[in-house]
């Protein structure tokens, strides 16, 4: 089957480049991560791997062409891309006669949410060879806001992976090929035993030739950026793994081989005896560590830089006594907990924030690009600021005007625990009016948190502190204090309208009873 390789990504911004070198030629066979070729944009000289196993039968560009992302780079024939072996009198049949009696289909990866083009895949749940059924989930992708789960179509077996972990997979391009369930498997049988001898030729050939390279380390390795993942990923230095490519090439077998058995990997040629030098073990010292910023923490950087530079902040800071509502919770936590309810104080912070919304709707609104309209909003729908393994998500409890405190508990539960998975949907993340963020979870009291933007305000709840304060008589007694610390969009609040929600806020809170008579 002939397709097209299509030129990825290869900076933010890049949109084109030039042809360096390319490393491959018309009627070349190569394999999955080999290098093809080696470009030139604006910013560096990137080389570019093979993601199939293959044929190559037409370059589009020639040495010193401009190439363009997302375009053709060069076609190849993915069938028959079993690696050449020696001759044989016996016949060897190829892929595409051993898929006699087969039905094997590309799975083409789906739209996973508006606008996403791209995604990392985090976690193959599973491996070829596996036998899938119907809507099994098969990978966990990464996109630039939030961590999908994608089921299988059809039951079947898994042929190949077209992708590594940690690769980009492209949406509308194959993720994996499988063998439909039911089809015949019976033309594979056939030849399975004369393709046998080559294939273990191939490899003894290969470990051959890997033996009679000389070792590396003159601080500079030939590979792609896949295999040098690898070996970041397995802390190994590229430069003392020997490649058994062309030019000394590394590819990823050399890796896994010098993992597997380190400095033993590598046998010198037998011209002399070779007494082996153990390198000394130093702590490193004075380097660096570059990782791409890349999926949610990209978007939430973009996002961030966007709200700063357009929104003019402003930071209005409160105390607020919690220890009667503190009381209160500690009496129903256990008869909700009965129910399966994890009652927190969260809850509580939300549905009087919706009570003091009401009385200042302005709270709940969100202004247009050129500050030219407001929009009001008849729903609460109030963020939760997440500190989930993927990054920050913020994910928003909807229509919170018109639920209780035990259905926000409920809701909220579920929406946290998925959000720290990073499992939330597009849909649970977007449409949020007003957002709580809970630096005290972790630490800390005073903050100056960044808007969601386009919403026009913000609040980061501290930690609560028992902290002596004076009462009605002069006493000094103990009470649970937090400090609270808004930001908000200068353009539509005022100090005045801030700090008037804010001690409507704050009395629902230092007064539950007076939260629970203002719900209807």
């Amino acid at each position: 089957m002939k397709k097209d390789f299509i030129l990825p990504d290869i900076g933010e911004g890049i949109v084109e480049c030039e042809i360096v070198e390319w490393l491959v030629k018309e009627g070349d066979r190569i394999t999955e991560d080999q290098p093809v070729c080696d470009v030139m944009t604006d910013k560096a000289l990137v080389q570019i791997p093979a993601v199939y196993d293959g044929v190559v039968t037409k370059l589009y560009y020639a040495k010193g062409d401009i190439a363009k992302v997302h375009a053709p780079l060069f076609e190849m024939d993915t069938e028959g891309a079993a690696p050449a072996v020696a001759a044989s009198s016996a016949p060897v049949q190829t892929p595409a006669a051993v898929a006699t009696g087969k039905q094997l289909e590309d799975f083409i990866l789906p739209d996973i949410g508006e606008g996403i083009v791209e995604c990392e895949i985090v976690e193959w749940l599973i491996k070829e060879g596996d036998v899938l059924a119907e809507d099994q989930p098969v990978c966990d992708v990464m996109t630039d806001k939030a961590l999908v789960q994608i089921p299988a179509k059809y039951a079947g077996k898994v042929v190949k992976l077209h992708y590594a972990k940690g690769e980009i997979a492209k949406v509308h391009s194959p993720l994996f090929q499988q063998e439909i369930a039911g089809t015949s498997t019976s033309a594979a049988a056939v030849v399975a035993a004369p393709v046998a001898a080559p294939v273990c030729a191939a490899k003894s050939a290969v470990v051959a030739a890997a033996s009679t390279v000389a070792p590396a380390g003159n601080g500079k390795a030939l590979a792609s950026p896949a295999v040098r993942r690898l070996a970041r990923e397995l802390s190994i230095d590229l430069s003392l793994v020997p490649g058994s490519g062309d030019k000394g090439r590394v590819y990823k077998d050399d890796v896994k081989a010098y993992a597997n058995g380190g400095a033993k990997a590598v046998t010198a040629p037998a011209k002399a005896p070779v007494t082996a030098v153990v390198a000394p073990v130093v702590s490193s010292s004075g380097g660096s560590r570059v990782e791409p910023i890349k999926g949610i923490k990209a978007a939430m950087a973009r996002q961030m830089q966007d709200s700063v530079s357009t929104i003019p902040h402003f930071t209005y800071c409160e105390e607020i006594d919690l220890t009667e509502l503190i009381a209160l919770r500690s009496q129903l936590k256990d008869q909700y907990a009965k129910q399966g309810i994890k009652l927190t104080l969260m809850p509580f912070f939300m549905k009087a924030m919706s009570l003091a919304i009401k009385q200042f709707p302005i709270m709940n609104s969100q202004v247009n690009s050129d500050c030219s309209e407001l929009t009001y909003f008849d729903d609460h729908n109030i963020g939760i600021a997440v500190d989930s393994k993927v990054g920050l998500l913020v994910p928003n409890i909807k229509g919170c005007q018109n639920k209780s405190i035990v259905q926000i508990a409920q809701e909220l539960t579920k929406l946290t625990d998925a959000a720290r998975e990073g499992r939330v949907s597009p849909a649970e993340l977007k449409g949020g009016t007003i957002t709580i963020s809970n630096i005290g979870a972790i630490g800390g009291t005073v903050a100056t948190p960044i808007i969601n933007k386009p919403e026009v305000a913000i609040v980061a709840l501290g930690k609560t502190q028992l902290l002596p304060r004076f009462n009605a008589k002069g006493e000094v007694e103990g009470r649970s204090l937090m400090q609270i610390s808004w930001s908000g969009d200068h353009r539509v609040i005022d100090g005045g309208t801030i700090a008037r929600f804010t001690n409507l806020w704050k009395s629902y809170l230092e007064q539950p009873s007076s939260m629970l008579l203002s719900m209807v």
